[in-house]
């Protein structure tokens, strides 16, 4: 099995060149950058996460999808400015694009979340629905779960609640969150700690 391509850095460090991952959308990346029509593939690829980061976040579909669009204008309009930065430490399969493209998507998310006027919003019970299995007998019976459980982490503040959409809705490595929301991977560690322990007790507190 053929070992991950490696890359050395342009500023060595002492005892030699420092090493790191390629990052592993660094053909799609290159490929957009000389073609943008060739952006589409990094659009599908990173679509429905972005679009459930968002959701998460907003709690309404078309605020989700016009942060979503917003995105990745943005990532396609200033995609010639953006820099590889993969290092050993973010692991074999690390994306620096990715993050790079949620860090955006966070910008739009506070961006819309400051325009947005008073309306009704969409319940954390709709919401399991975007990650839930789309068999309906699953559905039910992880439905009354999972739907306390996502009302009780958007009931977490801040980064908290972010930490814990990235992490579990998106997958996302604690390295990658860390680049995120610009803290170290050991704050990220104690969000989602503090954030899960937080959610525990909020569901222990309503089920008595």
């Amino acid at each position: 099995m053929a070992r991950p391509a490696l890359r050395k850095m342009d500023r060595p460090e002492e005892g030699g060149p420092r090493l790191a991952h390629l990052d592993r959308d660094r053909r799609l990346v290159e490929a957009a950058q000389a073609d943008p029509a060739r952006f589409e593939a990094l659009y599908r690829k990173y679509l429905a996460q972005v679009y459930s980061y968002a959701y998460y976040e907003l709690r309404d579909h078309h605020d989700a999808e016009d942060v979503t669009e917003r995105t990745f204008l943005a990532a396609l309009t200033n995609l010639g400015r953006f820099e590889e930065r993969a290092r050993p430490a973010d692991g074999e399969g690390a994306s620096t694009f990715r993050v790079w493209l949620f860090r955006i998507a966070r910008n739009a998310v506070a961006e819309r979340s400051r325009r947005r006027r008073r309306r009704p919003e969409a319940t954390l019970d709709a919401a399991v629905t975007v990650a839930a299995p789309h068999d309906v007998e699953a559905e039910a019976a992880l439905h009354d779960d999972a739907a306390a459980a996502w009302r009780a982490v958007g009931r977490l503040r801040g980064d908290r609640r972010r930490a814990v959409i990235l992490r579990f809705v998106d997958e996302m490595s604690t390295a990658e969150i860390a680049g995120i929301l610009d803290r170290s991977e050991g704050a990220v560690r104690v969000l989602i700690h503090r954030a899960l322990r937080s959610v525990a007790r909020d569901l222990d507190d309503r089920a008595r």
